[in-house]
């Protein structure tokens, strides 16, 4: 049973279902978890919020909790779930493997979308172990492969747009506490939402240029011929058909091609149009440079009442975090740094890797500093790249070259 309770009542032991506050600052990254201890108690209640959900079927309700602690109990052995999740790693521990993922999902995607161009039935059935790896990824630590695919030139945006969708889509399952085969089909949509590009002549598809009224009804088609080529295809879930035809549809009712709104959108699809426009605004494209990961989050936030269902982006925010992997950000001491991994306490606590001082003007020697352990510093804003034009950026935070 979900019970609101005075966030100073809250107790070890608790279940936290849900922060009532203002959720950008929301003192963890995870909005759902048993609390262990009187240190994250403090840093709910310093936060500012008053008032917190807790969930009595899986955790201790208040008058349990303010109950003498029983007597220990004799220890119970655990039984194993059916399948581990992989473990967490550190993002340098898996750069290299999120890049060989990477790498063959690119090709797959080439393969795939050449034959839709070509008329050939997708099958999707084929890719789903694909979609199994950048999963497994995703669970070791998001960071890492979601950062790289976001590193795509203009000429391969379109496929490698699709894979990095598919990364997000299952960060964003994985924080709304999807099932395994959930987060699955959220990533086989993720992968397969945009094949309809393959209907749009490339003349058009690549235009460096503003496009002409003509050329922009051509592209706004690109949902619905999609959606015709995934009918014919084995192995496509409703869930990735219905990702396809309205990851453009927006809350209010503007988007195309139905004008849907508000709850006539399914779950999946308002999943599909925040990590769609993420990724389409943190990459280069062959009329624009990409924004920052940090920029986009907060233009999206701003966005985010006529565009986006609230539940959904602020789940995705705290998938990716408020600075995102690779946002170049300034830091009280006087520092820049560039954002190389999460904390698992605090979206605005990240690790970052320093290496400019703001006083000097000069380099500093590379020093990965971890925000939710240093008292005195944190980020008092976000920096344009452009402005500084660092070279080596992607290479700082471990994800290479451009």
């Amino acid at each position: 049973m979900l019970r609101k309770i005075d966030t100073r009542q809250l107790q070890p032991g608790m279940f936290l279902h849900e922060l009532c506050g203002n959720w950008i600052n929301h003192p963890f990254w995870r909005t759902s978890f048993k609390l262990k201890d009187a240190a994250q108690i403090a840093k709910i209640v310093d936060s500012g919020i008053t008032e917190a959900m807790i969930d009595t079927d899986k955790g201790l309700d208040v008058a349990v909790a303010t109950a003498p602690p029983p007597a220990p109990a004799v220890p119970v052995v655990q039984t194993a779930p059916k399948t581990a999740a992989p473990k967490f790693v550190p993002i340098a521990a898996e750069i290299a493997r999120a890049s060989s993922i990477v790498a063959e999902s690119k090709k797959a995607v080439v393969s795939m979308f050449n034959e839709a161009r070509m008329g050939k039935a997708v099958e999707a059935e084929n890719v789903m172990p694909l979609v199994e790896e950048i999963s497994a990824s995703v669970a070791r630590n998001p960071g890492a492969l979601i950062s790289i695919a976001r590193l795509k030139s203009a000429d391969d945006y379109t496929y490698m747009h699709s894979v990095a969708v598919c990364g997000l889509m299952i960060a964003l399952a994985r924080q709304l506490d999807f099932d395994e085969e959930q987060t699955r089909e959220a990533g086989m949509a993720g992968l397969l939402h945009d094949v309809g590009k393959m209907a749009i002549p490339l003349e058009v598809l690549n235009k460096p240029g503003k496009l002409t009224d003509e050329e922009f009804t051509l592209v706004k088609g690109h949902p619905a011929a999609g959606h015709e080529m995934l009918k014919g295809g084995k192995g496509v879930s409703e869930i990735a058909l219905d990702v396809c035809l309205h990851h453009h549809e927006k809350i209010d009712g503007s988007g195309y091609p139905h004008k849907l709104a508000g709850d006539s959108i399914s779950l999946f699809a308002k999943m599909g149009a925040v990590c769609d426009i993420y990724d389409a605004i943190t990459s280069e494209r062959p009329y624009k440079r990409g924004w920052d990961p940090a920029e986009a989050v907060h233009k999206m936030a701003s966005w985010s009442k006529g565009h986006f269902d609230e539940r959904v982006f602020q789940a995705f925010v705290k998938s990716v975090g408020i600075y995102p992997v690779g946002s170049l950000v300034r830091l009280q001491s006087g520092r820049l740094g560039v954002v190389t991994e999460q904390s698992d306490n605090s979206l605005l606590v990240p690790k970052v890797k320093v290496f400019f001082s703001l006083k000097s003007q000069v380099r500093l020697p590379p020093q990965i500093i971890d925000l939710a352990r240093t008292p005195g510093d944190r980020i008092v804003g976000q920096e344009d790249p452009e402005k500084w034009n660092f070279e080596d950026l992607n290479q700082l935070w471990g994800g290479g070259p451009r």
